[in-house]
């Protein structure tokens, strides 16, 4: 009798399941197999251009904060980049601002000091931009073709359930459940992998718009100091004084004279 009890018990645990997820690749073959590695790739690099960009994007904003608090008190750009970290994005406007300033002294034929000095630093946001922008561009391909990608799979699944059904002559559970579950697999896949990609695409664009904004402002602070020979710099805004509060006035009931 006890012998029999746990025989039952022990049966489930014993046997595998035949439509498991890793159960429904080994049937898909080797189409199923390159289907799931793909995506398992694009997934994988897509978490880490993420990752990776959202550090490269802090680090800018970091910067940016430093900028606004310590640059524009020096006394000259010179000083003032000295306080910046090396090889960071606003201590590049800045140097290639101080080259470009130079250069203009060296050049043969006359050009105005301030569009030489527009152009140079335009290009350094550009080299900064596209740096930052660099990957963004697979995460967009992944959006887009990771779907598809999951449906392929899916064409596979509901092709290899109806050759089972036409070589059985008839439409049995049994027949089906694997191919088809494969299928539905394969397209929930191509999903799991495209959103997230989508979404950490647009999120990084966005970033990557408030980051080229304020390197444009910093840029053209930095065009109106060399301009103007250190005359032209930004200020530090001021917090708005509070405003004083006024005390509340007494009232006096009609026919009363007020105390003193």
């Amino acid at each position: 009798m006890m012998t029999t009890i746990l025989a039952a018990g022990a049966a489930p645990a014993a046997g595998s399941n035949p439509y498991g997820f890793w159960e429904a690749l080994e049937q898909g073959g080797v189409i199923a197999w390159t289907v799931f590695c793909i995506l398992a790739f694009m997934s994988i690099v897509s978490f880490y251009i993420m990752f990776t960009k959202l550090f490269e994007q802090q680090k800018v904003m970091n910067q940016a904060k430093r900028v606004r608090q310590t640059f524009w008190s020096s006394p000259n750009l010179k000083e003032g980049a000295a306080k910046l970290e090396k090889n960071s994005a606003y201590r590049q406007i800045v140097d290639d601002g101080l080259a470009a300033q130079e250069q203009h002294t060296q050049l043969t034929d006359p050009v105005e000091a301030h569009d030489w000095l527009h152009g140079s630093l335009a290009r350094s946001e550009a080299t900064i931009n596209s740096k930052l922008g660099g990957g963004l561009a697979f995460l967009a391909t992944v959006g887009s073709v990771a779907p598809f990608v999951g449906l392929f799979g899916t064409v596979i699944g509901i092709y290899r359930a109806l050759i089972k059904i036409g070589a059985a002559g008839q439409a049995s559970i049994d027949a089906v459940a694997g191919p088809v579950g494969e299928a539905l697999i394969m397209t929930a896949l191509g999903l799991a992998v495209a959103v997230p990609a989508v979404l950490a695409y647009n999120w990084l664009q966005r970033r990557n718009k408030s980051i080229a904004e304020d390197l444009a402002a910093f840029s053209n602070d930095v065009l109106g100091f060399l301009a103007s020979n250190g005359a032209v710099r930004p200020t530090a805004r001021k917090a708005a004084p509070a405003a004083a509060v006024k005390p509340a006035a007494t009232t006096t009931t009609a026919g009363t004279t007020p105390r003193a």
